[in-house]
């Protein structure tokens, strides 16, 4: 990854316009050509740099207002093979392995939206059957203050 790399990065975290030619505002500001910096993101996509390139749209704003942390007491020893099931799940947004503490015995964290808790608690109950892991929490969110994507 090079200078330019970077820079065209920290042009395209905060939003593609949608326009015929959404890549020539980047392409002039960087003194490229579009396609370069069409070939540019694709490069850095294959080398795994961008995950994925893709629109993200307000959850909230459509309606999408259940969010559940779902936290698993997963066994140790089963952790990435539940861990795999549950990220397979559509409505399971983020999947995270987390440390157990004295006081706090889950170590897999999954986040589930929907439209309303009870789908979301149908959710948790189809992924509890899926990986016989039975002992788990729901916590919902109640407001949010802030949400963004990861920044250079």
């Amino acid at each position: 990854m090079d200078k330019t790399d970077v820079k065209l990065l920290k042009l395209v975290q905060d939003g593609i316009p949608i326009t015929h030619s959404p890549f020539k505002e980047f392409a002039s500001e960087l003194g490229i050509s579009e396609q370069e910096v069409v070939d540019r993101l694709k490069n850095l996509q294959k080398a795994g740099k961008i995950r994925r390139f893709a629109a993200s749209i307000g959850h909230r704003a459509i309606g999408i207002k259940a969010n559940a942390m779902c936290v698993w007491n997963v066994p140790d020893e089963q952790i990435e093979t539940v861990g795999n099931i549950m990220a397979e799940f559509p409505e399971v947004t983020h999947c995270y392995e987390r440390p157990r503490y004295p006081d706090w015995q889950y170590n897999l964290f999954t986040m589930v939206h929907s439209y309303n808790p009870e789908d979301c608690e149908k959710v948790a109950e189809k992924i509890s059957e899926a990986t016989g892991i039975k002992d788990y929490t729901l916590f919902f969110s109640e407001k949010e203050f802030k949400k963004t994507g990861v920044r250079l």
